[in-house]
């Protein structure tokens, strides 16, 4: 069988119409637990990894506002706490398309360190969107907290934290031994990460969010996938987004890829990454990167649907 990183984003775990309920997270996790086992009818070993941008920013709006009973914890510990929340959801959900398949597997979320660097620019320009949409009036109350906010896209203003690079993936060589189990259904890397940096005195946690995608490319790579897709909310990539040129790309080459990333076609807080990750994915190891929506996934690995890049 062959084998993908399959990268799913928070997004499409806790829509942004939903209130970020557990149930709510559950149910989205429940409703791709079939799309994600079918997979292997088509010849895919499959791991796991997924984004945590709504879960890791109401977990840090939680802790602000119980912030005068018991103590914040740092961004990093946030980025653990979602990684265990999502993969839970994800677990929970498989094991039971499991049981109604009549299949036994174990679904193993593991706890994911990644390494980054302490210099990286990242720090001083943060970039990466987390947790839910504000209206302008709380966006202005969080500024003057401190928190850097951006305008989103779907309307509303988002929180930013620095994004560094994912250099290496702390227990990669375990992952790969795990694979070498047939029963196992690998979730790993939720969120990007945990981000931690080397030291003197061993690793530290770093106040980031490292962008899944990129870690999901790194990890593709360090575990010898063949295929990296990445589910987004909308069916494909496209050129001059939102405006009357738009058009879908069906299929590029890394060269293509980079020319349209360098000409600022797909920003850096939305498909910006997901582009680059497919890049860095065909420039290490890969024979095809994949960015498309659950719905057209199967359509997608026929070539038929999606946006597929090539080396």
């Amino acid at each position: 069988m062959k084998l993908a990183v399959l990268a799913i984003g928070g997004n499409v775990i806790a829509p942004p119409q939903d209130p970020l309920t557990w149930e709510g997270q559950v149910s989205a996790a429940e409703g791709m637990a079939s799309c994600i086992l079918h997979l292997g009818n088509l010849g895919y070993r499959i791991v796991l990894t997924h984004g945590n941008g709504p879960q890791v920013g109401a977990i840090l709006m939680q802790n602000e506002r119980a912030s005068d009973v018991v103590p914040q914890n740092p961004l990093d510990v946030c980025v653990a706490q979602s990684q265990a929340q999502v993969g839970y959801a994800l677990q929970l959900a498989l094991q039971e398309e499991l049981r109604r398949r009549r299949r036994k597997a174990d679904v193993v979320p593991i706890i994911t360190l990644v390494i980054v660097d302490p210099l990286d620019p990242a720090f001083k320009r943060p970039s990466k969107p987390i947790g839910p949409l504000y209206p302008q009036d709380r966006t202005r109350e969080l500024r003057a907290q401190g928190w850097e906010m951006v305008k989103d896209t779907r309307g509303g203003f988002r929180r930013v934290v620095p994004s560094p690079t994912p250099l290496e993936i702390v227990g990669a060589g375990f992952l790969r031994r795990m694979l070498e189990r047939d029963d196992a259904i690998l979730i790993a890397a939720g969120g990007g990460g945990i981000p931690v940096v080397r030291g003197p005195e061993g690793l530290r946690g770093v106040e980031a969010v490292i962008d899944k995608d990129l870690t999901s490319s790194l990890l593709a790579s360090k575990i010898g996938a063949e295929v990296l897709i990445m589910i987004t909310d909308v069916p494909c990539v496209y050129l001059d987004h939102g405006t009357e040129r738009e058009r879908a790309l069906s299929r590029l080459n890394v060269k293509q890829a980079m020319a349209h990333l360098e000409e600022g076609q797909f920003p850096p807080g939305s498909m910006g990454p997901k582009v680059q990750a497919a890049i860095d994915f065909l420039r290490a190891s890969g024979s095809r990167a994949i960015i498309t929506d659950l719905e057209h996934l199967e359509m997608a690995l026929m070539g038929e649907a999606g946006t597929i890049i090539v080396p």
